[in-house]
Parts: C-alpha cells; sequence; structure tokens
C-alpha cells in the first residue's frame, strides 16, 4: 500500500485505523501516544548487548516512523517520548502515576513486557483482537501474578531483546521456580540445595546474568514525566487539518468512518504547519520546528539573523548541544576538512544547527598562530564520543548538505559512517526537485530560496597562493563561516521538505536518492580490486604497439618528428598545407 506520492504506508495505514477507533470507541479523559526516543537507554549501560542484536528495519518501513508521528498530531493526540528511556518505561511512570492519584489507566498494547503493571487500576487492551488483558490473562500467560512477572522473565530471559536469563529454562519452568520459591534471589539462595540436575548447575553458573536480566526486564516507575497529566486531556479534532493529512495519504476510507468532511476548496497540504516530514530512519521534526509553507519560506527563517554563533570548546558545552538537538529531534550537521577527498582528509572541525539562527561550531585541529592562539579544543576522539549518541539516534534527524562528503569524513575519523542513522540531505532534496535547472551547492540553494549569500570558503581562506589550510583560519573566523553553514543548512531543509511533496518528488527522493547515498559511500570507501600484473602487461602492450604506430607515423610524414608534441603536429600540417 502506498500514498499518491508513492511513499509505502500499510504500517501508517494501520496505526491510523487503530487510533481512529480508540477515539471512536474507547476513549476516556485523557490520552497520549507514547514513542521510543532511540536505541540507547540506561539498559545499554547496563547490558550492552541488550537490543543490540536486532536487524535494521525493512527499507520500506524506515519512512513511515515519522508518518506515524505525523498522525498522532493530525489527530491532535499528544506524541510523548524521553531520551534515555524506553517508551515502556514512560507508560509504566504513567500508569503509576495515575494509580498514585486514584485514577484507572488502559494501556492499549498486547506488549507481554507491560504486563507487569497490569493491576489496581492498571489494564490492558489487545489493539488487534479488541481485548481487555486483566489478571486472569496475565496469570494464563505467565503462570503468577502480575506482580511476580518481572522474577519469571528474569530466568527465562528474552532472545527478542537479547535479555540473557538462565540457559534451559523456559517459561513453565520459571514460573513453576517462581510459584516454588517466590523471587529469583530466593531461587538463587536454593539452587545449591537442589537435587543435582543440569538446571541447578545452570541456575548456579547463570545466576549473575539472571541478576542483570531482572534489572533489564523491570520497568522504570520512576521517570520524571514530560507531559504533566493534566496537559493530555483529550482534545478536540481539528477536522481541517485532519482531512487534509488523511487525504495527503489516500486514507479516505477513513475519513468517511470518522464522519469527517473535508470542506469544500481546502488545499489538500494545509497542514503543513502541524506536520513533521519523514526521515530516513523515523526521526521527526517536533511541534519546537513548525514546517515551513510551501510556497515561500517561513517569516522566521528569514528574520533569523546569521550571525551570534557559539564556539564550542569544552565537552560540557557539546554535551548541551547534543542534548538540545535531541530534544528538538532534529539537527543539520557539517564538517570542516583540511582536504576535499573525504577518504584522506582530516576533520578540522564541525558545527551544529538546532534552529534557525541557533548553531554552534566545535574547533578540533585548529593551529593558531601567535597572533590568535587556537585556545582550547577538545579531541577528535573525545568530540565523536560525545556527538555518537546523537549520529547513531534513529529517533533524532541529522540534515546534511551532502551528506556523502560527511559520512565518509566521520568514518575517517572512526565513526562507522554505516552507523550514521536518519540522514536527511539537502542537496538531494534539490537535486530530485529542480535536476537541470540550477547547481545544487549550498551558496546557490541558499541565495536562490532563502535570499541569503553564506561567507565563501575564498574569504576564509584567501585564494591562489596566499590561501590557508582550514586548519590556520582563527577560530572565530572558523566559527562564523562553519556554524552559518549549518544554520543554512538547516534553513534549507524548512524550506526543501514540504516542496518534495507537492513537487511530487517525495518517492523519487525518499526510495531512490537518499537510500542510494550510503550505498554510494561504502562503494567509494571499498574502492575498486587492482590487477598490478594486468596493467603491468597492458604497459608493455601498449608501449609496443605506440612504438610500432610511432615509425608508421615517421614512415607516412617522410621525416622524424616528435608525435607527442602538439606543437610540432601544427608545423607538419602548416608545412604540407602551405
Amino acid at each position: 500500500m502506498t500514498s499518491p506520492d508513492g511513499v509505502p504506508v500499510n504500517a501508517v495505514y494501520g496505526f491510523t485505523n487503530m487510533l481512529a477507533r480508540m477515539l471512536r470507541e474507547h476513549v476516556g479523559t485523557h490520552l497520549a501516544v507514547i514513542f521510543d526516543a532511540g536505541r540507547h537507554t540506561f539498559r545499554s549501560e547496563i547490558y550492552p548487548q541488550y537490543k543490540a542484536h536486532r536487524p535494521e528495519p525493512p527499507e520500506d518501513l524506515r519512512p513511515q516512523f515519522s508518518l506515524i508521528r505525523d498522525a498522532t498530531r493530525a489527530f491532535n493526540v499528544p506524541s510523548i517520548e524521553l531520551q534515555g528511556w524506553e517508551a515502556d518505561d514512560l507508560i509504566a511512570s504513567y500508569a503509576c502515576a495515575v494509580r498514585k492519584i486514584g485514577g484507572t489507566c488502559t494501556i492499549v498494547s498486547s506488549d507481554k513486557d507491560l504486563m507487569q503493571l497490569v493491576g489496581d487500576g492498571v489494564c490492558m487492551l489487545d489493539p488487534m483482537k479488541q481485548t481487555p488483558i486483566g489478571l486472569p490473562e496475565v496469570e494464563k500467560k505467565f503462570g503468577v501474578l502480575p506482580e511476580k512477572v518481572v522474577e519469571v522473565q528474569a530466568l527465562m530471559g528474552d532472545s527478542t531483546d537479547n535479555v540473557p536469563g538462565v540457559p534451559g529454562i523456559g517459561p513453565k519452568t520459571a514460573s513453576a521456580l517462581i510459584n516454588e520459591f517466590g523471587t529469583l534471589e530466593a531461587v538463587l539462595a536454593a539452587a545449591p540445595d537442589m537435587k543435582k540436575s543440569k538446571r541447578r548447575d545452570m541456575l548456579i553458573e547463570h545466576a549473575e546474568a539472571a541478576r542483570i536480566s531482572r534489572k533489564l526486564v523491570e520497568l522504570a516507575c520512576d521517570v520524571p514525566l514530560p507531559e504533566p497529566i493534566e496537559d493530555l486531556r483529550v482534545r478536540e479534532l481539528d477536522k481541517l487539518t485532519l482531512a487534509d493529512w488523511l487525504e495527503s495519504m489516500g486514507f479516505r476510507s477513513v475519513l468517511s468512518r470518522l464522519g469527517v468532511s473535508h470542506p469544500a476548496g481546502a488545499h489538500a497540504h494545509r497542514v503543513a504547519h502541524a506536520t513533521a516530514h519523514a526521515s530516513i530512519n523515523g526521526a521527526a521534526q517536533t511541534a519546537a520546528t513548525p514546517a515551513p509553507s510551501e510556497s515561500t519560506p517561513n517569516a522566521a527563517l528569514l528574520a533569523a539573523p546569521y550571525s551570534g554563533y557559539e564556539t564550542v570548546r569544552t565537552a560540557e558545552a557539546l554535551q548541551k548541544w547534543v542534548s538540545a538537538a535531541q530534544e528538538a529531534g532534529l539537527c543539520a550537521v557539517d564538517t570542516e576538512t583540511d582536504g576535499l577527498d573525504p577518504l584522506n582528509a582530516n576533520m578540522v572541525g564541525l558545527s551544529l544547527a538546532t534552529a534557525p539562527g541557533k548553531a554552534c561550531y566545535v574547533p578540533l585541529r585548529h593551529e593558531g598562530t601567535l597572533e590568535e592562539p587556537a585556545g582550547e579544543q577538545l579531541s577528535v576522539q573525545a568530540a565523536l564520543e560525545l556527538i555518537r549518541p546523537l549520529l547513531t539516534d534513529d529517533t533524532t534527524l541529522k540534515i546534511f548538505q551532502n551528506a556523502k562528503f560527511d559520512l565518509l569524513v566521520f568514518d575517517r575519523a572512526g565513526l562507522d559512517y554505516a552507523s550514521i542513522t536518519a540522514v536527511d540531505d539537502t542537496m538531494l532534496m534539490s537535486y530530485a526537485q529542480s535536476a537541470g535547472l540550477h547547481g545544487q551547492g549550498m551558496d546557490e540553494l541558499s541565495t536562490l530560496h532563502l535570499g541569503h549569500t553564506p561567507i565563501s570558503y575564498d574569504s576564509v581562506t584567501g585564494t591562489g597562493r596566499n590561501r590557508v589550510p582550514f586548519a590556520q583560519v582563527a577560530v572565530a573566523r572558523a566559527t562564523e563561516y562553519a556554524a552559518e553553514d549549518a544554520d543554512v543548512t538547516l534553513r534549507l531543509w524548512h524550506v526543501l521538505r514540504p516542496t518534495l511533496r507537492t513537487n511530487q518528488a517525495l518517492a523519487l527522493y525518499e526510495q531512490i536518492e537518499r537510500p542510494l547515498s550510503p550505498v554510494l559511500a561504502g562503494m567509494e570507501k571499498a574502492g575498486i580490486a587492482i590487477d598490478r600484473a594486468e596493467l603491468g602487461r597492458l604497459s608493455e602492450d601498449f608501449a609496443g604497439r605506440m612504438a610500432v604506430m610511432e615509425k608508421e607515423i615517421h614512415a607516412a610524414a617522410g621525416r622524424e618528428f616528435n608525435v607527442a608534441s602538439p606543437a610540432n603536429w601544427v608545423k607538419f600540417y602548416s608545412m604540407k598545407w602551405a
């Protein structure tokens, strides 16, 4: 199933139908949709292998992640996520908070990991079967009541999430042990006195793995709530916004089921300000960075000054920028190097932009002079370790201008290009919409779309014999130039992203141009194999054939001359035709 633009939307359609049905049949007083904010959580610190072996989502599913977030906004439903925590932890914390104030809460999910929360005002609803999950259903599945579910899960483990558990112990054995001894610790304490068996040996040998497993499967009920419960009251539908979005997705059947009609003459894409657009792995634009008009740049893009950028010199300062980017849900990224070949260039610095006019530059290898010392700088490796969680976070969109170049620069610096996820590329966005009409360089795109001429590279480094390597550019001047590059890239994204749809180029960009970029990066990195012996043989063969041809030329000319000299050829022909 695809949208009118050719983007796969089968998962989006399923989610939209489910959400529409919930609003129609089961809605209470408060409602929120909770998303995972990224793979790296506190569980990864406890056990690095946690969820580490999960395969990447299918290509046709990736662009649907952010569209599902779009759906929640179109339905005017709050969406919540928090870096460092899984969605399950946020669900648990909201459920516990509701329980604490004497309310009741329904978790719309069939996820077994959430069943530990059932009881005392908290129940679950299977969204596919539309059946409730209460105490009897939990006990039937795990053989224990909800408060003992984590004890059973700790023993049996979970291959899906790479939770180790105790080898050889399945759900029946685990529930039998917990029903007999009460807790995981009681089982492990009793293991040495059990009858000799393989099970006893496994419990003793893998006791620590079981303890780690319990920490992994137990949900946190004390996560700081990103949104107060009172702000999650069910909101009135904006029927125009919802109708626009449903029509843009081709979901007219949902329109009719909701009893929502599309007002006559309404433009099918008026939802632009409320709807974020797709990233490569589901990163979404947040409400803090509304999408621009589809025809002209948003006034805020033009009004924000191209100045006041920050030079980041410490780990603490860079961490603040990384956190701000993850909170915003997107950022522009640019690298500065000492050469134009990304396979051989060294990273001199990098820049980030989180909003129009809000950008920074991180100097890494500036040399400075006696008159202008470079000052304190982070090492390349220290900066990479700090920025790695951002670049590999598949829920935070990273925007590049010519992403392939920057991916290879990061790769050469020590961060595998293939680990950098959720990437958008303004150069490719422009190319998909206007190939052949104009150049796709940042300076030209900025002048065309933003009416702004960026600081030129030549004005920073000089030209000809006076050109200096970027590493020798004063840090203050480098900040003005490099941070502006990131700022311009972010502003261009706000202009170019929405027009992909209106110019019918979204499918071309999403399905061909953007996925091809990392493939080409990998090809360039791998290079091609060279058969030196064959090249040597060809060289000798060509040299011999050239010698024969040279003699034939001399014979035809009636005298010897240097056939490799264009001047001699001109002289020869002048004499011939004189």
